[in-house]
């Protein structure tokens, strides 16, 4: 089994290239099913996510080539695709209920399995099945598969969400695309994931309008044409190298970023004295011994992420003072704090507020990551704690992250358990 072995005392300097974003390439991916024609995906992330959608689009029929090499994706659909999305691909992906609303929206009926993942709340998938309905579907959910049919073609009409929630957004926007007349999308996600979903789906000949900040008309389209899409940097990825230098003292150079993107957490940062100076497709961070403690609330983008929370929980254990976050998205999402306890943090947690305190001396420890950004934050405390820390479930590292170990300079073992 392997493990990563991190010793601390290194700080994070250099030149990082940030990777394509695993958030937006994976409804990319599920949107692909709508053509025929050949699609190009250029700067995937080489990460276990990326990976296994591939593999289910290959499963259901899909002429799949993916390049590591040159970080691109080369799909076909040749025939009919199969309408079947089984469990032992979508049990370590979340994302997989996002071929859901495609399958139906070009084929009239899909089977496709609930979805796993990580660990951090319900994530309930009511909002994609509840909009399905609202346009023509029939949906039961039996042996853990999500049976839908519309018969007659899904047809547009008003969907707005109760809560905003970035894959229902992703979902029913494809799915409309190949729907009947107009469907009219409200209080949906704006995620920089989500716009680049737009760019490519209008590459490929759908008509989609923004006509507001939370809304979104799509006219229903029979044809669709070839495309090429470069996707968008992974802003999640950037933001943990970005924390990663200002926690190890380092300097870094965080280079293929669109700074304006990540312009809230930059802002945040800076209020607790991190100094970063932002160019036009970079950013230099310069670490700080003198961390400035602050109060973070997650929300939906432009918001601070709930992505990030994780990593900024470990940075604050470094501040001076005492520092809070309120978790907004997720009620689960405090999975990493009893390792960090484990490690040396004083942290306190009341319901989905956490009270952290500052100047803490984290030690290594033998620690178990509960999820793909859990993971990420017990690294970054492990290249602060003093000897020599054991990180165990590295898979879900693999599942979003792509050569962590070199931009750490970490040490990946094979270690019998």
């Amino acid at each position: 089994m392997e493990k990563l072995e991190i010793k601390g005392g290194r700080k994070i300097s250099g030149t990082i290239p940030i990777s394509g974003s695993k958030n937006a390439t994976l409804p990319i991916l599920a949107a692909t099913i709508l053509t025929d024609k050949k699609i190009i995906i250029k700067n995937i992330p080489i990460v276990r996510d990326v990976q296994t959608m591939a593999l289910l689009l290959s499963t259901i029929g899909s002429n799949v080539k993916l390049s590591q090499k040159n970080k691109k994706i080369e799909i076909i659909n040749n025939n009919k695709l199969k309408t079947f999305a089984p469990y032992n691909l979508l049990k370590t992906m979340r994302a997989g209920i996002l071929v859901l609303g495609p399958l139906l929206a070009k084929y009239g009926v899909a089977k496709v399995s609930l979805p796993g993942g990580c660990s951090i709340g319900s994530r309930p998938i009511d909002l994609h099945l509840n909009a399905l309905k609202k346009m023509g579907a029939r949906i039961k959910v039996k042996n853990g598969y999500i049976i839908a049919s519309a018969k007659k073609g899904l047809r547009g009409c008003l969907i707005k969400f109760p809560k905003i929630s970035v894959g229902a957004t992703e979902n029913i926007l494809i799915a409309a695309c190949f729907s009947k007349g107009i469907t009219k999308l409200r209080n949906c996600a704006t995620e920089p994931e989500i716009k680049d979903l737009i760019q490519f789906l209008k590459k490929i000949g759908c008509r989609i309008i923004q006509s507001g900040k939370r809304s979104i008309n799509v006219i229903g389209v029979k044809k669709l044409k070839s495309a090429t899409h470069k996707v968008i940097f992974d802003r999640i990825e950037a933001g943990t190298y970005i924390i990663a230098a200002a926690l190890t003292n380092g300097r870094a150079k965080i280079t293929d970023i669109d700074p304006k993107i990540i312009s809230t957490e930059i802002n945040l940062l800076n209020k607790m004295k991190v100094k970063i100076i932002k160019k036009k497709n970079h950013i230099i961070v310069f670490g700080s011994k003198k961390i400035k403690s602050i109060n973070v609330t997650t929300k939906p983008y432009p918001g601070f992420p709930t992505d990030l929370q994780a990593q900024l929980m470990v940075l604050m254990t470094m501040a001076n003072g005492i520092s809070t976050i309120k978790e907004n998205i997720f009620e689960n999402r405090f999975m990493h704090v009893s390792e960090l306890r484990r490690m040396g943090a004083h942290i306190q947690i009341f319901g989905n507020k956490a009270k952290i305190y500052g100047k803490s001396k984290l030690y290594g420890a033998e620690i178990m990551a509960t999820d793909l950004r859990a993971s990420v934050c017990l690294v970054l405390a492990g290249l602060v704690a003093k000897e020599k820390t054991i990180l165990n479930r590295i898979y879900h590292l693999d599942r979003g992250y792509e050569k962590i170990e070199k931009n750490c300079q970490i040490v990946v073992q094979k270690l019998e358990d």
